[in-house]
């Protein structure tokens, strides 16, 4: 077996490099720019009302003005003002000629079909988006490595873009196997125990921007298992295969995945729960081996998948490592690293009951790993421990 750092640093150094694509924008949500975005045009592309009001000279503030012709959003056809005149006009709508500030439409009266203006605090510009202040033909208006959020993405569709060049998430097959696994919906036969590994992992790589995901069900049977895992193989750039990675009569993983010609890399680590994981590639594919028991699965993804697969996406890593005070003692034995579902607030931390590792009832309201060092025999109340704070 391996220390939790060792197991960390071999997954780190075998990641294939980065690849990217050209996507629609509408198809980019929450993925990482790979390259820069230029913009290809003044935004706006011409002095724009950010009021609904009159348009003017502002040399022409403490005189009546003669309202003259109107400019809506959306307008083709240019307007041109005099001295001495305002234009109506409509948020969004370019400035006449001529002009350079808009009064708001709270701000004014008009006596006589003349506009007189009773704003004290007018100032030249006012109330106009000048030619290029979104940005300016030639800038950079995104940097690589952006991610793109719906303001991100609002932005880029803003200036004109329709497509963005990304770093490629991976396309990841999740391979279950185990005789004993009943779809969600469907009645209980003896022997048999809900699958639950799918829907966690299927929701935790959707979180992180993968969008091709591929479910495969393995009976404990080696020959089908190997036929399997050279299909995922081949439409994937990760496995995430589910049970079978122990030593017992009915755990193929580790041999078929030597049929296949996975190069094993790791197998078992000093850690609790998870013990068993595996790691290993075959040319740029790369093959985990996680628990079956659900809390074991989840645990390993965190702590070792969920990384990798943000590193390949461009991604910073979502797990956040702090301090905290713990709430309770905890006792273990030396010689595994132990990460204890447990719940941060305000500095604190407090392990949770049911640290069982096929127990996904206290996951279910984690938000943190508490982690207890191999070397460590636990901590007491008061103590400060190292926690893994949780995506949301």
């Amino acid at each position: 077996m391996i220390s939790v750092t060792e197991a960390k640093n071999i997954i780190l150094n075998n990641l294939p490099e980065r690849t990217t694509r050209v996507l629609p924008l509408y198809q980019a949500a929450g993925l990482v720019t790979s390259a820069e975005v230029i913009a290809g045009t003044d935004i706006p592309g011409f002095p724009q009302s950010s009021m609904d009001g009159y348009a003017l000279k502002f040399e022409d503030k403490d005189v009546p003005l003669e309202i003259s012709g109107v400019m809506a959003a959306g307008t083709t056809t240019a307007l041109h003002i005099k001295n001495r005149q305002a234009s109506r006009i409509f948020t969004g709508a370019p400035l006449p000629e001529g002009a350079d500030t808009v009064v708001m439409q709270e701000k004014i009266t008009v006596e006589n079909h003349q506009l007189i203006i009773n704003d004290e605090n007018l100032s030249l510009g006012l109330n106009v988006r000048p030619k290029g202040s979104e940005v300016k033909q030639g800038a950079v208006a995104m940097t690589a490595g952006t991610v793109l959020s719906p303001a991100a993405i609002g932005f880029l569709a803003g200036i004109g873009k329709d497509q963005v060049e990304v770093y490629r998430p991976p396309v990841v097959a999740i391979i279950l196997t185990g005789n004993e696994l009943q779809n969600p919906g469907n009645g209980l036969a003896f022997g048999q125990v809900y699958e639950a590994n799918s829907y966690q992992l299927r929701a935790a790589l959707e979180k992180t921007g993968v969008k091709e995901i591929h479910i495969f069900r393995a009976e404990d049977d080696p020959e089908m298992l190997q036929q399997i895992l050279e299909q995922a193989l081949a439409i994937s750039d990760m496995v995430l295969l589910n049970g079978g990675v122990s030593v017992g009569d009915y755990d193929f993983v580790t041999r078929a995945a030597e049929q296949c010609g996975i190069e094993e890399k790791f197998h078992k680590i000093k850690q609790k729960p998870g013990k068993p994981l595996f790691f290993g590639i075959k040319g740029e594919k790369l093959v985990f081996g996680l628990p079956g028991n659900p809390s074991s699965s989840l645990t390993c993804f965190y702590e070792y998948v969920l990384p990798a697969v943000e590193q390949l996406s461009g991604l910073k890593n979502s797990i956040q490592q702090l301090r905290a005070v713990a709430t309770h003692d905890y006792t273990k034995p030396t010689g595994l690293t132990h990460f204890l579902k447990a719940f941060y607030e305000e500095g604190k931390v407090t392990p949770l009951h049911a640290q069982e590792s096929y127990r996904l009832h206290s996951f279910a309201h984690a938000n943190c790993f508490l982690v207890l060092p191999e070397e460590s025999t636990g901590c007491k109340k008061d103590d400060s421990v190292e926690i893994h704070l949780l995506p949301v």
